[in-house]
């Protein structure tokens, strides 16, 4: 007996073979996406869902963001409260969710910041600000780094952004590289429209390869901010790139910075560059 959903092709390996092969060569890596299936989450999925553990669900709703199925950040949204302090963030989940935060979509990284906030057991509300605003700022060097990210991840959904854009500001220019590179992170995380004039003189000034690197990231195409919040760093990177005195890697990374906001492949040129922008801005 066939089971539900065991798609049996009833044809001969001759006939199979055949009509196979020229549908192989006409779907070609280089075409727009084409879906096996409907990406909608399933009924049977949804009412299993009650019957799974917290850790199952997370895993299960997450993996389906990444695939874009449709419904599955509503049901992420609905039941991502009572995970919180159920899920860890390890194994199978924590590879998830770096996936999600990796995606080319901003829902799908959203998804994965609300999946890692239940596993960091976080109430996304002002008292864990208050908790967590002294740790920030004055704590050890792993306690800090953790608080910085905990707080930059509840200020992108919505909790006091403007007063966790100030507490990591002032990790920024610490000594310690290691708390200097999580204030990076947590900035580009943050996402606020204040962040992006931080990184950008993070990444022109900052005495660290490794941190101007993980600015150039944070602008171009890691953390949370919109597409249009990156397009508002173009006419600084473009000065950057005139600029004499950034040389090296940096001076590659502004380059590549600019290709990833803007989807150009121009040369290594800054005189072509901002001729390319001249023009689009009289558009």
């Amino acid at each position: 007996m066939v089971g539900l959903f065991a798609c049996e092709i009833a044809v001969g390996a001759g006939q199979l073979r055949a009509e196979w092969e020229p549908f192989a060569r006409f779907i070609g890596l280089g075409q727009p996406p084409a879906p096996a299936s409907a990406n909608v989450l399933s009924e049977h999925e949804i009412e299993a869902l009650d019957g799974m553990p917290p850790q199952s669900q997370a895993e299960l709703l997450l993996e389906r963001s990444i695939n874009h199925y449709r419904g599955a950040n509503e049901q992420i949204e609905a039941r991502v409260a009572k995970w919180r302090g159920r899920v860890t963030i390890e194994k199978r989940l924590n590879d998830l969710f770096m996936t999600a935060i990796n995606s080319d979509d901003l829902t799908v990284r959203a998804a994965g910041i609300e999946v890692d906030i239940a596993g960091r057991n976080l109430v996304k509300d002002r008292s864990t600000v208050d908790h967590l605003e002294a740790a920030a700022r004055w704590g050890d060097q792993g306690v800090r780094v953790n608080a910085i990210w905990d707080l930059a991840l509840i200020g992108n959904r919505g909790v006091e952004p403007s007063r966790i854009f100030e507490i990591i500001m002032g990790s920024v220019r610490e000594d310690n590289e290691n708390i200097r590179y999580w204030a990076t992170e947590g900035l580009a995380y943050l996402a606020t429209d204040a962040a992006i004039a931080p990184l950008l003189e993070i990444f022109h000034d900052d005495p660290s390869p490794r941190i101007r690197e993980r600015a150039a990231c944070g602008l171009a195409q890691s953390g949370m901010f919109t597409a249009g919040q990156r397009w508002t760093a173009v006419p600084a990177l473009l000065n950057f790139a005139q600029d004499g005195s950034v040389q090296g890697d940096t001076r590659e990374w502004i380059f590549q910075a600019l290709r990833d906001i803007t989807g150009q492949t121009l040369p290594h040129d800054a005189g072509r560059w901002r001729d390319w922008y001249a023009t689009y801005s009289r558009r």
